[in-house]
């Protein structure tokens, strides 16, 4: 017979729930029980039973997490650090791709909510409320990061877009930029604050904002170094060309350079280039890029920190919103000098 959680309990004169509060890192065991029960299950080769613990505990040890693109390295880091933050205290994530589709994203929340999870945590595509009133209705947890939507009430971690986007623009203005490009996110809360980000560094910078300047695509976080080289081909058949470009985040940034050095020009001499995420694979670019750290390990604990008084609370805690302020990261992509 496999043993149970009961058997170990009973054994070591404990409740199930001790027992369950262990295996999940509980914070309220006492040392000594907890080596004392961790010692038993090892000499087990106990395996809990998760069905079995759920009926036990009334939760699934669940966190579903629905992200634009898996493949996208913010996105994948993000989904890395949450699941080893939430797997310390027994819970596991389930991941699901919306691929930058407002519908898709919409069944994915519908069917994530069919297996009974604890907790839900999306990067929205959109700027739809309606797929997140039932998870109201049934009061089932969830936490907004990296994009707010205005009119929710609820729980949201990201970083300050708007002082992102000024950031990076002025710096390129201090590398002595005079016409700056920016390839633009979508029209959600990230894509438009950068932006605005951007038109206020100009401003205080003294250089006239030009519509000319800046590209939008319709994708910016799925093939997006793709749509990045679409983007600075355009830029690069205005007149006079840019001398500098922000991208809205590091992929794009990645597909720009691709489109500059294929045109002939250099980087940064000609065109100085910066990004948003500060992403892991600058050793791969013959010009490292220059970009706005956008804090993703803050993101994910504070993500995690607040999920667990969500989920162990007895009360639920009021909403909160946890705006993170970013950080310049300076490379080769833009050191002209001024």
């Amino acid at each position: 017979m496999p043993v149970r959680m009961k058997d170990i309990a009973q054994e070591l004169g404990l409740s199930v729930v001790t027992i369950s509060k262990v295996l999940s890192n509980h914070p309220d065991i006492a040392d000594d029980t907890r080596e004392r029960v961790l010692k038993r299950i090892k000499e087990l080769d106990y395996r809990p039973n998760s069905m079995a613990r759920s009926l036990v505990t009334g939760r699934s040890y669940l966190v579903g997490l629905v992200v634009p693109d898996l493949l996208h390295p913010f996105f994948a880091e993000l989904a890395k650090a949450l699941s080893a933050a939430m797997g310390k205290r027994g819970y596991s994530i389930i991941i699901s791709s919306s691929e930058e589709d407002p519908e898709l994203e919409a069944r994915e929340i519908d069917q994530l909510m069919g297996r009974r999870l604890d907790a839900l945590v999306v990067a929205s595509s959109s700027n739809d409320l309606q797929p997140f009133l039932p998870l109201e209705r049934h009061g089932l947890p969830y936490i907004l990061i990296d994009r707010e939507l205005p009119g929710l009430s609820a729980n949201f971690v990201g970083i300050n877009d708007e002082a992102a986007g000024q950031m990076a623009t002025e710096h390129l203005i201090g590398q002595g930029c005079k016409r700056i490009g920016h390839i633009r996110g979508r029209e959600n809360s990230t894509g438009m604050r950068r932006f605005e980000g951007y038109k206020r560094a100009l401003l205080l910078g003294g250089i006239p904002y030009s519509e000319s300047m800046v590209v939008a695509r319709s994708r910016v976080d799925i093939n997006s170094e793709q749509m990045g080289a679409e983007a600075m081909r355009l830029l690069l058949k205005r007149h006079p060309v840019p001398d500098g470009v922000f991208a809205y985040n590091d992929p794009l940034a990645i597909g720009a350079m691709e489109a500059i050095l294929e045109a002939g020009f250099r980087i940064p001499e000609d065109i100085a280039v910066i990004g948003c995420g500060n992403l892991h694979y600058d050793r791969l670019l013959r010009t490292p890029l220059s970009s706005i750290d956008q804090n993703c390990q803050g993101i994910s604990e504070h993500t995690a920190g607040i999920l667990l008084g969500l989920l162990e609370s007895k009360v639920r805690p009021q909403s909160m919103s946890i705006i993170l302020e970013p950080s310049l990261v300076v490379r080769a992509s833009s050191i002209r000098g001024a």
